[in-house]
C-alpha cells in the first residue's frame, strides 16, 4: 500500500531555514508527480508546490515562489522540501502527497501523516 512518511519539521525563528522529507514506498515513485500541501491554523488545506516525474518540472504557490524549493531524489524514492527565509504564516502542518497525472492540477490522492513547522521568535 502507498505510504509518505514525512520528516524534518520543527520549531524555527523568522528568516531560518529547514529542509522537510518524504519517504515513499508502496508504489513505483518515478512514474508519480509528487505534491507538498500544508494545513495551517484557520486556513485549512492548501497546496504548496508540486514536482512532476521525468522532466521534474515545478510549480508552486505564490505566497512561497523564491522561498521554496521541491525536488525529489527517484533512487532513494524520497521527496523534499527546502524551505528558507521562513515566516510565521508559513506555520503548519506540512503533507507530502501523492499526485496525479497532471502536477499543476493541485490534487492529490494519498498525503502522509504529516510533519509540524512552527515558525515563531
Amino acid at each position: 500500500q502507498v505510504q509518505l512518511v514525512e520528516s524534518g519539521g520543527g520549531l524555527v525563528q523568522p528568516g531560518d531555514s529547514l529542509r522537510l522529507s518524504c519517504a515513499a514506498s508502496g508504489f513505483t515513485f518515478s512514474n508519480y508527480a509528487m505534491n507538498w500541501i500544508r494545513r495551517t491554523p484557520g486556513k485549512g488545506l492548501e497546496w504548496v508546490s508540486a514536482i512532476n516525474y521525468g522532466d521534474n518540472s515545478t510549480a508552486y504557490t505564490d505566497s512561497v515562489k523564491g522561498r521554496f524549493i521541491i525536488s525529489r531524489d527517484n533512487a532513494k524514492n524520497t521527496l523534499y522540501l527546502q524551505m528558507n527565509s521562513l515566516k510565521p504564516e508559513d506555520t503548519a502542518v506540512y503533507y507530502c502527497a501523492r499526485g496525479t497525472s497532471c502536477y499543476t492540477c493541485r490534487e492529490w490522492t494519498h498525503r502522509g501523516q504529516g510533519t509540524q513547522v512552527t515558525v515563531s521568535s
